[in-house]
């Protein structure tokens, strides 16, 4: 069997030259061993039918296989010839047939070396591609994360908005002003409990000494 893998050819046929010669031979192989065994079963009816006839059954299998060896033999002698003439004749594209497929390379031909350059580009471009896909995900990771902080913000300003309202209904006037007034009487509060608590201090340690 041929080794060459014949890839042109599997593309025009559908499946690989050698492949369509194995079946055959496949076939013909099991059409003779069948053949042999319905020459054996006849055979052993003749005999069988012959008064007095010495021959076994086993003696008829040992002929039939001999036989079925020298046939074997012969008809692969046969089918090498076969199979040289058929991918030769039959199945083989000749070099210079281009298929209807491959006619784009015949108008726009490529030497190797820009084969290979193109090769090189579109690789980068994958490369690019990835690149741009993981800044995407990267990006809308953040613009979920904005929308998870804007949401807080808006419940924020609800809220001060809320507060608004109810400083207005209770005659507090604005609010930003009611709230900048509330963090410096805050701010006085903290003051003045750090120095009472100075002030404990000092009394603690004066009746320690005491």
């Amino acid at each position: 069997m041929s080794v060459d893998p014949m890839t042109y050819e599997a593309q025009f046929f559908g499946f690989t030259p050698q492949t369509c010669l194995l079946r055959v031979y496949i076939a013909f192989q099991d059409y003779l061993f069948e053949m042999m065994l319905v020459v054996e079963g006849v055979m052993l009816k003749k005999l069988d039918g012959i008064p007095g006839c010495k021959v076994s059954p086993s003696q008829i299998r040992k002929c039939t296989e001999k036989f079925l060896l020298f046939m074997k033999e012969h008809f692969d002698k046969l089918f090498a010839k076969m199979e040289e003439m058929l991918l030769q004749l039959v199945l083989n594209i000749p070099k210079n047939v281009l298929l209807p497929e491959d006619k784009v390379q015949e108008q726009y031909p490529y030497s190797k070396e820009e084969f290979e350059a193109l090769q090189d580009e579109l690789q980068q471009l994958q490369q690019q591609c990835r690149a741009e896909a993981a800044l995407e995900q990267t990006l809308r990771a953040e613009l979920e994360e904005q929308k998870v902080v804007k949401a807080e913000l808006e419940k924020i300003l609800q809220c001060f908005d809320g507060l608004e309202s109810i400083c207005r209904e209770h005659g507090a006037g604005n609010f930003k002003e009611s709230f900048a007034v509330l963090t410096q009487n805050c701010k006085k509060l903290q003051d003045v409990l750090k120095d009472v608590e100075e002030k404990s201090k000092k009394m603690k340690q004066h009746d320690q000494l005491m």
